[in-house]
Formats: structure tokens, sequence, C-alpha cells
């Protein structure tokens, strides 16, 4: 079945530049597209997109705003937030808004169109220029309390979590601790579940926030 995708960005050329991109693959169908942020919440209620392609800055109401609006809602889209400002606040407020993905507008077609298939898959995705950015955008806040919900986790799954936020895929995880690849994901599902996580992203949010783990250290 086709992934259906909703671009929002004020910008029609760039709309219309990432329309051609992602309408080359068969698997993927442009289904709609937003100049702002409350246009994109009327668009995806309507049509109901697998994936929205979501800009921060817009005009009327940007795209962060719209995020929390349609991820407030039953059943919504996978959002990939795009921007053309890397910085540490950008990717901060977008996590905390809830995207699944975090991509430059700079960003590779090929990078965009493997986003947009992770996503729709249930996972979550940050372009590789600012993975590192999720450690020093949750580094150094003051006086974390740990959260009752991480006495749930096991020793094991709280080990999981810890690998989670320093960026590792789940064969990564299972080299380290010494198991097989599908125990790491059942691992991954439980603390999800857990903590009523919705992906990996929100995992490394929690872990950081928490106070779980820490920038340069364990």
């Amino acid at each position: 079945m086709s992934i259906t995708v909703v671009i929002a960005d004020d910008q029609r050329m760039l709309r219309a530049g990432l329309r051609m991109v992602i309408e080359t693959e068969p698997d993927l169908t442009v289904v709609g597209e937003a100049s702002d942020g409350a246009e994109a919440v009327s668009v995806v209620r309507r049509l109901r997109p697998d994936v929205v392609l979501m800009d921060i800055a817009m005009p009327r109401q940007d795209g962060l705003t719209a995020t929390r609006t349609l991820l407030a809602a039953p059943h919504p889209p996978r959002i990939i937030v795009l921007t053309t400002f890397d910085t540490d606040e950008n990717l901060y407020r977008a996590l905390q808004a809830g995207a699944s993905g975090f991509l430059l507008k700079v960003s590779s077609p090929e990078h965009l169109i493997t986003a947009i298939r992770v996503v729709a898959g249930g996972e979550a995705l940050l372009d590789p220029a600012v993975t590192t950015r999720v450690i020093s955008a949750f580094a150094g806040r003051p006086g974390p309390v740990a959260p009752p919900e991480l006495g749930e986790l096991t020793p094991r799954e709280t080990d999981v979590l810890r690998l989670l936020a320093r960026g590792m895929s789940n064969g990564e995880i299972a080299a380290e601790l010494g198991v097989g690849e599908a125990t790491v994901k059942t691992h991954v599902a439980r603390v999800l579940m857990k903590l009523g996580l919705r992906d990996r992203i929100q995992a490394v949010v929690y872990a950081y926030e928490s106070g779980l783990v820490r920038a340069g250290g364990s």
C-alpha cells in the first residue's frame, strides 16, 4: 500500500520540489499541501495522511504548534519536522512537540525518502547531522528528579534505555549486552510500553529529562 504524505511549508517552490522527489517513488503519494500551520491542521484532519512533512517557521501558525495540535488528536499522523536551522533549541522544541523525525532542508533526497518510510513504519529518525544535538539539547538542565515509572523497569530494560539514549541501534545494543537482536527488540517494546512512550526519540528525550543519562557520562 502507498504511504500518503502531506507537505506543510510556506514556500511554494520548496513544496513543489519535495513533491517531485517524493512522487518518484512508487510507494509514496503526496495527497495534499499546506502553506501554514493552521492550514496544515485542516488538511491533515481532512485527508488523514500517514506522514506529514512540517516546516517549523510558517506564518499564521508555526509548525510546532500545528504538530502539538495534530498529535493531541486520536490516531495522529507521523510528523517529520523540516527546518533550515539546526539549532539546539529547534531540535529540543521539535522533539518536545512529539515529532518522529527531524530533517534539515539541505538533507539529500535519498535521506528524505528513507525518513518517510522509517517513520511511516512506526520508527523514529533524526538527521545524522543533528543526532548529537539530541544529547546537548537535554544536557545540563537543572535538577531532574527520576520519575517513579523508571522504577518499573527491570535492570536489563534500564540498561537498554541508557543505550538507546546513546543513539545505538538494536544490533549495537545486542552486541553491547551480549544478547540477541530479537531480545533487544522485545526489551525496547517493553520500555516504551511501561513508560508510555511512542518511539525511540521519545525514549531519548525521557532518558535525558529524567536524569537517567547525562551528556558525557552514563
